[in-house]
């Protein structure tokens, strides 16, 4: 489904990512591991058409989106929970769902202020409060919700679970594992090892900018070398 290979990309004369290269096939959960500082979110963002690759390409779907401007690649079908969940703050819960709500490729049964209320009933409770009132568990429920209104085809999450308290961080992972069963693509950003290894099918490891490691959940639960060496966990 996501193919990116050989990327090269920075910001301005410094470069970040140097060969990245990465797969998610159709119906996948997979990880992007690392420490600060070594591409995770410029990964995302090159992706997202958010930075312009130096060199290399991504593919989606078998069609090449290198370079393509950010709302071409959302309307393609990569849906979005960045990093520090940039929310309306000044839209209500029900108007920050709205702003995005899309069904591009016409699915019978698609992501709408139902399903999502169904899937976060908090929003539901609070959807006439305003983004800057809720609490940062509710913001990020929001914005997974607001990226599922897309009815986006992969959804990409930025650091899902930090800075959240520990039932949260795990009524997240509840429905993120709820959307993976519905056979929606996921590529993951998170530092919780034991969680990412339940979610995802495959693992890639970062550091400088360049894959390192890549393997399945057992191979990553069994090799604590390799999370203490790149990780330090």
């Amino acid at each position: 489904m996501l193919t990116l290979s050989k990327l090269d990309a920075g910001y301005g004369a410094s470069r970040v990512l140097h060969g990245m290269s990465l797969q998610v096939k159709s119906g996948q959960a997979v990880s992007l591991l690392g420490r600060n500082g070594m591409g995770k979110t410029t990964t995302v963002k090159t992706i997202m058409g958010l930075i312009s690759p130096t060199a290399g390409h991504i593919e989606f779907e078998q069609t090449n989106i290198t370079n393509q401007s950010s709302y071409q690649i959302a309307q393609a079908g990569i849906g979005l929970v960045p990093e520090g969940r940039q929310i309306f703050p000044n839209l209500n819960v029900r108007e920050n769902l709205l702003a995005t709500a899309a069904n591009r490729s016409d699915k019978t049964n698609p992501w709408g202020l139902d399903a999502v209320y169904k899937l976060f009933p908090v929003l539901n409770e609070r959807q006439t409060s305003m983004g800057n009132r809720l609490s940062g568990g509710e913001q990020q429920m929001l914005s997974i919700a607001r990226a599922l209104m897309t009815n986006p085809k992969l959804l990409i999450l930025d650091e899902a679970t930090e800075g959240l308290a520990p039932l949260i961080r795990q009524q997240i992972w509840n429905v993120l594992g709820k959307l993976k069963r519905t056979g929606i693509s996921i590529f993951i950003i998170d530092k919780n090892i034991h969680a990412l290894t339940r979610l995802a099918d495959q693992h890639y490891i970062i550091e400088k900018g360049k894959v390192v490691w890549a393997g399945n959940s057992s191979q990553l639960s069994t090799n604590p070398q390799i999370t203490e060496h790149y990780l330090g966990v």
